[in-house]
């Protein structure tokens, strides 16, 4: 049992998370299309995918493989641009589609929730929610048609564990945990899966402030976790090609922990970096006077 073959959406494929489960496809020889929102990001990451698909397939030929991956500049929170990524990647996959890894995410604002501009409130529910329903909407409906399937979110262990001045974000994700519940029992009678992961701090550059440097909060995180190392995104990668593959082919509505037991524990403490700026009162929701 293998991908070999499979057409394989992920969004956020540009980097992080998604380059290394869409990396892990292509080595299986799957039909890979990945979308972002910059171009520049998502041709750099397709050159890794498609020598990764040349060694796989004993080539050596980069460029023998190309039509076996590709890209679609797309922000998932439009749902036209939604719909062209899923349409690019089935007719990439000669009219395949069967599975989709929703990476694309993410935060632009950390700090108290009684100070939360309303603006990076509005664009976390819309990069992390908005965009993981569109691309389950647009997905699954190929996939209902087609009578197979599975459809794997990416959400956090902030969904589940209280981070603290996290604003929209553990909220978004907690969203997406119960939106694949929810999609699961819909589209279970037309034999499309719908899981979702939850990471917990995985080496990537968007977390590097906190994982390249000895730092209080890394501290922390360590303090929270049972086993002890950092994650690495090969950690969701293989469960993501798990959850894509036939071996999983009964197991529908899971989220799964993916946090070296990080969830047994508490939320990480970001008070030493946001009391500086805050202040100790800010931090338990104080706003300061005008």
């Amino acid at each position: 049992m293998g991908v070999d073959g499979f057409g394989i959406l992920v969004t956020g494929g540009g980097s992080g998370i998604g380059l290394g489960v869409a990396k892990h496809f292509a080595a299986e020889g799957a039909h890979v299309t990945i979308c972002g929102r910059t171009e520049q990001k998502l041709e750099a990451a397709l050159g890794q995918i498609r020598k990764l698909q040349a060694r796989a397939a004993g080539s050596g030929n980069d460029a023998a493989d190309a039509s076996r991956a590709g890209y679609v500049v797309a922000d998932v929170a439009e749902e036209d641009a939604v719909a062209e990524a899923v349409a690019q990647t089935v007719k990439r996959a000669d009219g395949r589609l069967d599975g989709v890894v929703a990476c694309a995410g993410g935060s632009g604002w950390i700090g108290p929730i009684t100070q939360l501009p309303m603006e990076h409130w509005r664009s976390t529910v819309e990069i992390n929610l908005t965009g993981t329903m569109l691309t389950l909407k647009h997905s699954a409906t190929v996939m209902a048609r087609a009578g197979t399937g599975s459809f794997v979110a990416i959400s956090s262990i902030a969904s589940s564990n209280t981070h603290r001045w996290f604003g929209a974000y553990g909220v978004t994700k907690a969203g997406i945990d119960h939106l694949c519940r929810l999609a699961a029992d819909e589209l279970g009678p037309s034999n499309v899966r719908v899981n979702c992961i939850r990471p917990g701090l995985i080496r990537t550059d968007m977390v590097g402030a906190i994982t390249e440097s000895d730092n209080p909060v890394r501290d922390d995180y360590r303090a929270c976790t049972p086993l002890p190392r950092l994650g690495e995104v090969e950690d969701v990668a293989h469960l993501a090609r798990f959850l894509i593959g036939p071996e999983s082919s009964w197991l529908t509505g899971q989220v799964i922990n993916v946090d070296g037991g990080h969830s047994l524990r508490r939320g990480p403490d970001f008070s030493p970096w946001l009391e500086p700026a805050f202040g100790a009162a800010g931090l338990r929701g104080v706003v300061p006077d005008n």
